[in-house]
């Protein structure tokens, strides 16, 4: 088994003048759920074609599942699944008889392709709706028989192009409980692109962020909201005079302190540590209650990858 799904290195797409993905190097180890994020016209389903081998690269280099995207394009489409933006279901067709006809493409035997079907079934609640035809179905129920397409014949790899896009929020949520689910379950890697951050943020073990074209981090979710929105701690207490909020503020770690009433908020940047602000408080007289510790969210960190990123016109940090 390879170590990484996915390695790339300064790959490169460009469209008459526009560079559609511009030097993205990145690797995504094999199991993970990646969530690859971006506004609109970031780049992501550009990137996500060139992955596939369905775009030529004008530059760098990519292997996905070992294989060569450049060379080996046949060979990663056989070991992925893939939901693009159409669902791709035959809306003349059953769920059973979607299923059944994706089965016999990829050769699945028939028995291999009965159990799997109604494996993938039985897991998205969809068992009792094999019959049914795809027309007849939800949009969310759609989107799940899509996912059951793309992961019939138990891919290493899985493509996900905003799979809930459309969907309200409880068919969205159980979409993402059961992609989750299945990848864990079955060992499948995981290539999400999404607006949607608070998705990303609850199921993917590292993320991508990109903009126009340029990679601007690559991280797991946690280190991506520490390293761009600090900590917030909360002090809860008594004795929060002015005097201490100017030592405070006076810390080269602390970006800001604010008081209201009995509560102390303050935000830490870089190499803050909450042991040394309960020393300083108790050093300088102040009852502390009680204490907690947070952190920003990772749509907090979105966004201020994209602001830091167009203050410096557009540069990236892969």
């Amino acid at each position: 088994m390879v170590q990484y799904a996915i390695e790339t290195e300064n790959m490169v797409r460009i469209f008459g003048q526009v560079r559609a993905v511009d030097g993205i190097s990145m690797r995504v180890p094999a199991g993970a759920i990646f969530g690859f994020l971006g506004p609109n016209g970031a780049g992501k389903t550009t990137t996500l074609r060139l992955l596939l081998g369905l775009l030529e690269l004008n530059g760098g280099s990519a292997r996905v599942l070992g294989y060569d995207v450049a060379t080996q394009a046949a060979s990663i489409r056989e070991h992925t699944g893939v939901l693009l933006e159409n669902d791709g279901l035959y809306g003349r067709l059953t769920v059973y008889d979607n299923l059944d006809f994706m089965g016999q493409v990829y050769h699945l035997p028939p028995r291999q392709r009965q159990e799997r079907i109604r494996q993938l079934l039985e897991h998205l609640g969809l068992w009792e709706r094999r019959d049914a035809d795809v027309t007849k179905l939800s949009k969310g129920m759609k989107q799940k028989v899509a996912v059951a397409r793309a992961l019939l014949h138990r891919p290493s790899l899985v493509f996900l192009d905003e799979p809930s896009a459309g969907l309200d929020p409880v068919a969205a949520v159980a979409l993402r409980q059961d992609i989750q689910n299945l990848a864990r379950q079955e060992g499948t890697t995981v290539f999400l692109t999404t607006h949607n951050l608070a998705e990303a943020e609850r199921i993917c073990d590292l993320v991508g962020v990109i903009r126009k074209g340029q990679l601007l981090a690559l991280a797991a979710p946690s280190q991506l909201r520490d390293s761009t929105s600090g900590t917030t701690v909360h002090f809860s207490g008594q004795g929060f005079s002015q005097p201490v909020l100017d030592r405070l503020c006076a810390l080269p770690f602390v970006r800001s302190a604010t008081v209201a009433g009995d509560q102390l908020q303050v935000e830490l940047g870089s190499g803050g540590a909450v042991p040394e602000l309960v020393a300083l408080l108790v050093q300088e007289g102040v009852q502390i209650d009680e204490v907690h510790k947070g952190s920003g969210s990772l749509e907090e960190a979105f966004v201020t990858l994209m602001q830091e990123n167009q203050e410096r016109g557009g540069e990236g940090l892969s």
